[in-house]
């Protein structure tokens, strides 16, 4: 089974490395076991550390594939 990622981005570096995952095996792209997520393998050296698209990624090809149900992501910061 393969999944088709369709990625929209102003941002250079993501447009880059969605060059290497227009076609992805769900259990690849999630990282069964020890295997690494070839999304964060394809983020990895192009996206810095903080970018949240490669896991947005990976959360839409789970809910697309039925590998994960289907709720919102949020990653909230306030200065305190």
């Amino acid at each position: 089974m393969h999944c088709t990622v369709s990625i929209d981005s102003d941002c250079e570096l993501i447009r880059q490395m969605a060059g290497d995952l227009q076609q992805v095996d769900p259990f690849q792209a999630v990282g069964v076991g020890d295997q690494e997520s070839c999304v964060l393998k394809a983020a990895s050296g192009i996206c810095h550390a903080a970018c949240p698209v490669p896991v947005g990624i990976v959360k839409a090809v789970e809910v697309e594939t039925g590998l994960a149900l289907s709720a919102d992501v949020h990653i909230k910061l306030s200065k305190t």
